[in-house]
Parts: C-alpha cells; sequence; structure tokens
C-alpha cells in the first residue's frame, strides 16, 4: 500500500510537469490573447498574483488572469467579497469557464499545485487552513480542480469543504483523479455551482453529501 501511494505520487508528479509543459507550448497563442483581453478589460495587469496557502501548509504565488478591476481588495476570499462590484464583464466570463485558472499552469509546471487537488486558498481563510490540516487535506498538492469542485464548488460551506478536501487526500488515486477531470468538464461546460459573492446556504441536502463522501469507487 505505502509503496503504490509513492509510485502514484512520482508518476503524477512526472504527469503533471509533462502535461503543463505541453499545454503551456501548444496553447500559448489562446494564453497571450486572453491576457490582452484580461488587460484592455480591467486596464491593469492582466495576471493576478496573490499568495495562496500548498502542500504542508508552505505559501506560494499562485497565478490567475485578472477578472477584476484594479481598486478590488487582493486578499479577501471571493465568497466574502461583493463580487458584483467588482468583477469585470470579460472576468465574468473566464471565471464561469474557469478560463481564468489557466495560469496556474505554471504552477504546476513548477510544482506548487497539481492537475487535481484541493483548490489553493489565502491565508486569510483561517476556518478553512485549520479544518483541512484536521482532515490531512493538507497532506497534498493544491490543484486546478478537486473532488470539492465536483461536488458543490461555491456551494460548499467551509466543514463539507474540508472534509471532501481530505477526503481526496486519503483516497487519491489515478482512477479518482480521472473521474474528477470527466467530471470537471461537464462542470464547467454547464457553470454549475458557480456563486460569486456572499453564499448563505449550501443548497445540497445532507443525504447528497453523504452519499457522495462514500469510498471512492
Amino acid at each position: 500500500m505505502y509503496t503504490r501511494y509513492w509510485v502514484y505520487q512520482i508518476t503524477k508528479r512526472i504527469a503533471d510537469f509533462l502535461i503543463s509543459l505541453c499545454a503551456l507550448v501548444v496553447f500559448s497563442p489562446i494564453f497571450v490573447i486572453l491576457a490582452i483581453v484580461a488587460a484592455v478589460d480591467t486596464k491593469a495587469s492582466p495576471l493576478f498574483v496573490q499568495t495562496r496557502i500548498g502542500r504542508g501548509g508552505r505559501p506560494f504565488r499562485c497565478f490567475k488572469y485578472r477578472t477584476m478591476t484594479k481598486d478590488a481588495p487582493s486578499n479577501v476570499a471571493t465568497c466574502d467579497l461583493e463580487a458584483s462590484l467588482y468583477i469585470s464583464p470579460v472576468g465574468s466570463f473566464l471565471r464561469k469557464t474557469s478560463l481564468d485558472e489557466l495560469p496556474q499552469l505554471i504552477n504546476i509546471l513548477f510544482g506548487d499545485m497539481s492537475i487535481v487537488g484541493p483548490r489553493p486558498i489565502i491565508p486569510e481563510e483561517m476556518e478553512l487552513i485549520h479544518l483541512r490540516k484536521l482532515h490531512g487535506a493538507e497532506s497534498v498538492r493544491p490543484g486546478l480542480t478537486g473532488w470539492a469542485q465536483i461536488n458543490g464548488r461555491d456551494n460548499l460551506k467551509a466543514p463539507k469543504k474540508a472534509m471532501m478536501d481530505g477526503y481526496y487526500a486519503r483516497h487519491a488515486s489515478w482512477r479518482m483523479d480521472l473521474h474528477i477531470l470527466i467530471q470537471t468538464v461537464a462542470y464547467v461546460l454547464s457553470s454549475s455551482d458557480v456563486v460569486e459573492g456572499h453564499t448563505e446556504t449550501n443548497h445540497k441536502s445532507s443525504a447528497q453529501f453523504i452519499l457522495k463522501t462514500r469510498p471512492y469507487p
């Protein structure tokens, strides 16, 4: 079991490196176009750089396309922000389609992130950081998409999100990663569970949550 875990971790890191490198090269024209559009739309630098918490609780500089005006608060989680006041017109589209996350391929290339893993959060999200630590979610690299992203995404409150992240850390495998990637495509295309700004309730029932967090598969 221990050997299989390390084989998975090593091969996953190799795959992350190769996939991110190829994507950055092949889709570089698209990345340049998106950068230009983001710069014109927000009238600021197209890249937004923010400190996020990575594996083992270590901070790193996370890259995104800028989707908010330059006067938007830089160290506030979107769920705690009156996002509609700051998100630009094109930025709204980039966020719903998750295209704003594409620069994080650079983070994956450098080893700060993985393609699949818990989403990286800012240091100010103290409750979620504490809960993730309790559930063991800090033992894996944060990712572009993860188990929580296909099981509620923005509708999840911190305790359930931390449980989801910890669940992934304990059950991560190639099969589970493939399942998450396939489901992510469906979520992105349908813009499911995307909520900008304050959320009052989690729209998924407890029964649904329990069902989806049974041992995988």
